[in-house]
C-alpha cells in the first residue's frame, strides 16, 4: 500500500517547501517535523523545483496560494494528524504528527485529499496493515487517545442511554469546506429530537469551547427538558460506550464513533463520510466505494499521516507515536492536580520536579494537602506517614547507567497506590497488573522489548566489565543483595543474609559451579552485606567482581537467588530462577520458589504478561535529553546509546556520606 512517504520519495511534494505565514517561525516541532521528513522549510523566493506549503485552509492560507498559482508550482497543505497532543494546538502544545497532502485537505469535500484518493484507490488489502489498524483502534481505545488529551478516563459519566449530538466550534474551516454552515448544528439537533422522541440529548462541547478559545454553536438558550449541554471532560470513548445514537456535522468525534462501533448521523461531508459507516445527510457523491473500519483506519491513521517521535526527534511509525502519546497522558492524567512529595532526599528533588511537576505543582512537606496525591519515598515511610494513606515512589527496573546509591538519577520511576513491588506482605499496583491481560497490543510490545533489552544487554544499573572464562560445567549464579535492604526485610524467609543464600545452594546443588557475584552497592562500599573471601568461597567457585550482569546471565545455566531484581532479569533471558523469598516475580508459576510466596498469587501469567507489567504498565519513563515523559523504548535506547545520566564529581561523595548514615541505621535496627 502507498503512503505519505511514498509521495514525497516519488516526488510529489518537493523537498524544499516555502511558507510566508510568520506562525510557522513560531512552531518549531513543525518545522521538526517537516526536516525529519526530508523536506526544507523556506522563507523568501521559490525556485522552479520548489513548492509552497500552508496551513489548511486557514485565512492565512491564501498568501501562499497565490505565491503558488502566480509562479506555477506545487501547493502543499498542512493539516494536524489525527492523534495531536495533550491540550489544543491553540494552547501552544505541539503536534506529535502531520497530514502533509499536495492534493487538498482532508475536511475539503469539494476536491479529493491525499486521505480520499487512498481510500478511492488503495487495495486496502493487505492483512498486515489491516492487522495494525485493528489493534490501532483497539490500542486508543483502551488508552483513552483522541486527537486532545486533556480530559480524565476516570471522571464521572452520565448514565447510558443518552442521544450524543457533538458540537464543533463556530468558524471551523472543517464545516465550511465540509458541505455545511451554522444551520446544519440547528437542523442536527431537530434530527436528533424528531428521531429520539423523550430520550435524553447530550450536547457533547468541543475541547476549544470547554477551555474559552472558540465558542460552540449551542448554548443553555438550545436546551430543555431532556436537552443538556455537556462539557465536562471525560473520555470521548467512555461517553461513546453509553450513547444509543451519534449526531454530528463534521466532527473527528464522528469518526470515533465509527471506530467505537456506532453508525452516525452525518450533516456535514468529513472525510469519514460516504464509505458505508456513516448515514449521510448530504452524501458525497463519487465515494461509490464501501469500506470496513479497519481500512479507513489504515489510511487515517497509519498510511497517510507523517508522525514523529519529540524524543528521538525523527520520523516514526503510528505504533511508536501512540508509545509517546501514552506516555505523555499518563503524566498528565496523573500529574495535573499537583502533587505533594514528602520523604525525598534533596539530591533527588530537582529530578522529581522533572518526572512529576510537569502540569501541576510539586511542593515537597512532611504534611499532605488533601487536594493533591501524596508522594512519599518508600524507604522513608513511618508508621505517622502510613496513615496518611501515601502515594510511595521507588525507582523502577531500568534505571541508569550508574547506582543509586551513587545518586545518580532514573530513567524510570514507579509510584504505586497500594503497596510497592517488593512487598510482599501485601497487595501492590504491580500484582494487579501481572495478574491482569495486557492491553491490545501489549503482548507484541513486550515481546520486541525484551529482544531490545536483550539484544543491548542491558540491566538495571548497567555497570560491569568483562566475563572472565568460566570452568566447564552446570553454573548457577548467586546475586548478592543489599543485606539491609526493605526486600530482603520484607520478603526473605528463613534465608536471608548472603552467606546464607551461598550456603543453601550449595547443599542443595553439590556438583554445580557456583558463581557469586556481589551487589553493585556493596561493591562499592556503600551499602552493609559484604562477606569476606574466605567465607563466600567455601560455597562459591568463583566470586565475579565487577562482572557486566548482561553477559554473566547469558552465561550461566541458573540463578538462585532470595529477591533480587536479576532473578527478573534472568527470567526475561529465558533462564531458569529459584527464589528462596518472596519477589515480584515470584509466586506466579515462573520461577521455582523454596520461600513464602503469598496465597493472592493464584494467577498463572507468561512472561510476556510479566514484563509487560512490570516495564511498561507500572514504571513511568523520563527522557533525559529532551526532558518529555517517554515510553520505555525511548529509555532503553538512552541506555543502549550512552545518553542516560551518569554520576557526576560531587555524586561519590555524598553517595560515601549517604551509605555512613545508612550503615549506622542498619546497625542500630540489627541490634534492636
Amino acid at each position: 500500500m502507498a503512503t505519505a512517504q511514498d509521495l514525497e520519495a516519488a516526488g510529489a511534494i518537493p523537498r524544499r517547501l516555502f511558507f510566508y505565514n510568520g506562525g510557522v517561525l513560531r512552531q518549531t516541532r513543525l518545522r521538526a517535523i517537516l526536516r525529519a521528513a526530508g523536506h526544507e522549510p523556506r522563507l523568501g523566493r521559490p525556485g522552479p523545483e520548489d513548492g509552497v506549503m500552508v496551513w489548511g485552509r486557514s485565512p492565512y492560507a491564501a498568501r501562499g496560494e497565490a505565491m503558488a498559482a502566480k509562479h506555477g508550482l506545487p501547493l502543499v497543505r498542512l493539516e494536524d494528524a489525527f492523534l495531536r497532543s495533550i491540550h489544543p494546538g491553540r494552547t501552544g502544545d505541539p503536534p506529535l504528527g502531520l497530514l502533509i497532502d499536495p492534493m487538498g485537505v482532508h475536511f475539503e469535500s469539494a476536491r479529493p485529499s491525499m486521505i480520499e484518493h487512498m481510500l478511492a484507490t488503495e487495495r486496502l488489502d493487505d492483512h498486515a496493515v489491516l492487522e495494525r489498524a485493528r489493534d490501532g483502534i483497539a490500542r486508543i481505545r483502551a488508552a483513552h487517545l483522541s486527537k486532545y488529551n486533556d480530559f480524565d478516563p476516570t471522571q464521572p459519566l452520565p448514565e447510558p442511554g443518552y442521544v450524543l449530538v457533538i458540537d464543533q466550534t463556530r468558524g471551523d474551516a472543517s464545516i465550511a469546506h465540509g458541505g455545511a454552515s451554522e444551520a446544519s448544528f440547528r437542523e442536527m439537533l431537530a434530527y436528533a429530537r424528531i428521531e429520539n422522541p423523550g430520550a435524553r440529548i447530550l450536547i457533547k462541547t468541543h475541547p476549544e469551547t470547554r477551555a474559552g478559545l472558540r465558542p460552540g454553536h449551542y448554548s443553555p438558550e438550545d436546551c430543555d427538558a431532556s436537552t443538556e449541554i455537556f462539557d465536562a471532560p471525560v473520555s470521548p470513548w467512555a461517553l461513546l460506550e453509553g450513547a444509543i445514537a451519534v449526531y454530528t456535522v463534521s466532527s473527528l468525534m464522528g469518526y470515533e464513533a465509527i471506530l467505537a462501533g456506532h453508525k452516525p448521523r452525518v450533516f456535514g461531508q468529513p472525510f469519514y463520510a460516504s464509505w458505508g459507516l456513516t448515514q449521510d445527510e448530504n452524501p458525497v457523491p463519487r465515494r461509490e466505494r464501501k469500506l470496513t473500519r479497519a481500512q479507513i483506519f489504515a489510511v487515517s491513521h497509519i498510511l497517510a499521516p507523517t508522525w514523529f517521535d519529540p524524543c528521538r526527534g525523527r520520523t516514526c511509525s503510528f505504533e511508536e507515536a501512540v508509545d509517546q502519546l501514552e506516555a505523555e497522558a499518563r503524566a498528565f492524567r496523573e500529574d495535573r492536580l499537583g502533587h505533594v512529595a514528602g520523604g525525598m532526599s534533596l539530591w533527588k528533588r530537582p529530578h522529581l520536579r522533572r518526572f512529576f511537576g510537569q502540569h501541576g505543582p510539586l511542593t515537597f512537606s512532611e504534611t499532605p494537602d488533601p487536594a493533591r496525591p501524596f508522594l512519599y519515598w518508600v524507604s522513608r515511610i513511618t508508621p505517622e506517614t502510613e496513615a496518611t494513606n501515601p502515594v510511595r515512589v521507588e525507582d523502577g527496573f531500568l534505571r541508569s547507567r550508574g547506582l543509586g546509591a551513587e545518586l545518580v538519577p532514573p530513567l524510570s520511576l514507579v509510584t504505586d497506590r497500594q503497596g510497592i513491588y517488593y512487598d510482599p506482605t501485601r497487595p501492590s499496583d504491580l500484582e494487579a497488573l501481572i495478574a491482569a491481560e495486557p492491553p491490545p497490543g501489549g503482548r507484541l510490545r513486550a515481546e520486541r522489548l525484551i529482544a531490545r533489552l536483550t539484544e543491548a544487554r542491558l540491566t538495571k544499573y548497567n555497570l560491569g566489565g568483562a566475563l572472565p572464562d568460566l570452568p566447564k560445567g552446570h553454573h548457577i549464579l548467586v546475586p548478592g543483595q543489599v543485606e539491609d535492604d526493605a526486600s530482603l526485610r520484607l520478603g526473605a524467609g528463613e534465608t536471608y543474609t548472603n552467606a546464607m543464600l551461598l550456603a543453601r545452594t550449595r547443599a542443595e546443588n553439590p556438583h554445580s559451579i557456583i558463581l557469586f557475584k556481589p551487589h553493585p552497592d556493596v561493591e562499592a562500599g556503600l551499602r552493609p552485606g559484604a562477606i569476606a573471601d574466605e567465607e563466600a568461597l567455601r560455597h562459591a567457585d568463583l566470586i565475579l567482581r565487577e562482572t557486566d550482569t548482561a553477559a554473566l546471565i547469558e552465561a550461566v545455566d541458573d540463578v538462585w537467588t532470595i529477591t533480587s531484581g536479576l532473578g527478573f532479569e534472568a527470567l526475561l533471558r529465558g533462564k531458569t530462577v529459584t527464589t528462596l523469598g518472596a519477589p515480584f516475580y515470584a509466586g506466579w508459576g515462573l520461577t521455582r520458589d523454596l520461600g513464602p510466596v503469598p496465597e493472592r498469587r493464584r494467577t498463572r501469567p507468561d512472561l510476556l504478561q510479566l514484563a509487560h507489567a512490570a516495564l511498561i504498565g507500572y514504571p513511568r519513563y523520563l527522557d533525559p535529553v529532551s526532558g518529555l515523559p517517554c515510553p520505555p523504548e525511548v529509555a532503553l535506547d538512552r541506555l543502549a546509546n550512552g545518553l542516560a545520566p551518569r554520576r557526576g564529581p560531587l555524586n561519590r561523595l555524598g553517595a560515601k556520606l549517604q551509605g555512613v548514615f545508612a550503615s549506622y541505621a542498619w546497625v542500630w535496627r540489627r541490634q534492636r
